[in-house]
């Protein structure tokens, strides 16, 4: 069975989905306050699957998002909003850049982007985090928040610190009944590491790739697991049916 990510259909009692429409429709929803981990190893589509989260969340009038970026600049990340002509406002959307001021042509700030000197600046990531929890809050929406990634954050710090920024952060999450997706690497990190991130997160979203296919599911603490899920991308970065 190859599943979609075209649109997950369908409306459940809990604020949250992952927007793939089966393995919605089998944890029926997820409930605020959550904190989530994608796991893949690279070139397995893990950053596709958080795009989709983030372009089928920014759609929608009531919910805003904070998006820490350590990869790639965030304009690059509005950019690719432009050319998906999304409809959204930008007064929903928070990003803490954590790249940019690596390059010396680039040197801005304003209402939606700010800027940290760099990954391993986690005191002034959870300040610029806390203050769009606030904004947003203020205004009485669902809030998103993604970090891509935890694999290039702990190539900065030490694991001890890593461990100190994620429970404050979830911790403020939970309290916000927002939503906290937190991507990582698989085979790039010790398994204690791994073992201690999984504990701060409720559920892990799961990407593997076998004899070049894709797979996904959810185990879930607190949210229903699924079986794997075959799937594949069109040239949209979005999950097509079969």
């Amino acid at each position: 069975m190859i599943i979609s990510m075209l649109d997950s259909g369908g409306e459940f009692l809990k604020h949250y989905a992952i927007e793939i429409k089966e393995l919605d429709e089998t944890i029926e929803g997820i409930k605020n306050g959550s904190n989530i981990m994608i796991i893949s190893p690279p070139m397995s589509g893990k950053e596709a699957v958080l795009d989709n989260i983030m372009y089928h969340r920014a759609t929608k009038n009531e919910t805003a998002l904070i998006i820490v970026t350590t990869n790639e600049p965030a304009f690059h990340i509005l950019e690719r909003f432009k050319k998906k002509e999304l409809e959204l406002s930008l007064s929903r959307i928070g990003m803490v850049d954590c790249i940019s001021k690596n390059f010396d042509e680039v040197d801005f700030e304003n209402a939606i982007i700010k800027t940290v000197n760099s990954p391993a600046d986690l005191t002034s990531i959870g300040v610029r985090i806390g203050q769009f929890i606030d904004d947003f809050s203020k205004k009485g929406l669902k809030i998103q928040i993604h970090i891509n990634s935890l694999s290039t954050i702990l190539m900065y710090s030490n694991n001890q610190t890593v461990f100190r920024f994620l429970h404050n952060l979830t911790g403020r999450i939970k309290a916000a009944e927002a939503l906290g997706i937190f991507v990582i690497g698989s085979g790039m990190h010790d398994k204690q590491t791994i073992a201690t991130l999984k504990q701060f997160c409720d559920c892990l979203v799961e990407i593997k790739s076998e004899n070049n296919i894709n797979f996904i599911r959810i185990i879930g603490q607190f949210a229903k697991s699924t079986p794997w899920f075959e799937y594949e991308f069109n040239d949209m970065c979005s999950i097509i049916s079969n």
